[in-house]
């Protein structure tokens, strides 16, 4: 089974552009599964796959994992032999009347635009050259719905100001996001002015630099987020996915149609843009 996975982590990589996270989640997901069954199989008690996928599904019950979690590793299993069907390993699909528990969907948590300018109110207190480089990541993270990992991946030629739009790779899949005017702006004094204030290596490419001019990580501004968002009053419980459920909620608000939005937020799925719909 191990070299299934392998085939069908491929197929998502390159065919689904699904990223590295996501894959990752897919892997450990699956190959929990792919140890159980060949356990199982060991023991010549249960031979059917069938048997085998719902006495996997007990065993993560009796493992008390989360309703969430079991319905993402059921999911998993449910993705995998799909592929396997319709890639003609086999003939028919074991986790067809697999039942997956019921989990309630939340909405996701967003800002108000009173809340936003409250969090964007506290690097403006600050004139250092790090604050200067927040600003402009939250103000482009709120106007593009973009992931953390790919607002810390942009490359400066990622800007394009000509067409006030980012270039944006998630895995295999591209997108462009257009911006305003007002943010086209700001980016473009960032880039003439402020960035070069962090900027030690002319030759780095990275778009938000630390202060060793080097690229800012994901867990960096992670953390940048939680403390401006905790001087600002707002919790701590406001993430840099906060900011992009925002940008979904309030491009439907005011008249985005879900499949723009899907396309928009880099979705594979529309069941993953359907979430924003209240």
């Amino acid at each position: 089974m191990k070299q299934d996975i392998d085939v069908f982590l491929e197929y998502l990589a390159k065919e689904k552009g699904c990223s590295q996270n996501t894959l990752a989640a897919y892997r450990n997901d699956l190959n929990q599964m792919a140890v159980f069954i060949k356990t199982e199989k060991m023991k010549g008690i249960i031979k059917s796959y069938d048997e085998l996928l719902r006495s996997y599904l007990l065993n993560l019950r009796e493992k008390k994992y989360s309703l969430a979690t079991v319905a993402r590793k059921v999911a998993s299993a449910k993705s995998l032999f799909k592929f396997m069907v319709e890639s003609g390993k086999l003939r028919k699909n074991p986790t067809q009347n697999l039942i997956s528990p019921q989990v309630s969907k939340h909405s996701p948590k967003i800002l108000s635009l009173s809340e936003y300018q409250r969090l964007l109110a506290e690097p403006a207190k600050l004139s250092t050259p790090e604050a200067k480089r927040d600003t402009i990541m939250l103000e482009l993270l709120y106007a593009t719905g973009l992931r953390v990992s790919e607002l810390v991946s942009l490359n400066v030629k990622d800007i394009d100001l000509e067409q006030s739009c980012v270039h944006c790779a998630h895995g295999s899949s591209k997108r462009q996001i257009p911006f305003d005017h007002r943010l086209s702006q700001l980016l473009k004094n960032f880039l003439e002015n402020d960035r070069l204030d962090l900027l030690f290596d002319e030759g780095e490419g990275a778009l938000f630099l630390n202060r060793r001019g080097m690229r800012l990580t994901r867990q960096g501004f992670w953390q940048i987020v939680k403390n401006y968002a905790s001087r600002a009053g707002l919790g701590d419980k406001i993430t840099p996915h906060t900011l992009r459920h925002s940008f979904a909620t309030h491009k439907l608000q005011t008249g985005a149609d879900l499949h723009s939005l899907q396309r928009l937020l880099g979705h594979a799925y529309i069941s993953s843009t359907k979430v924003y719909k209240r």
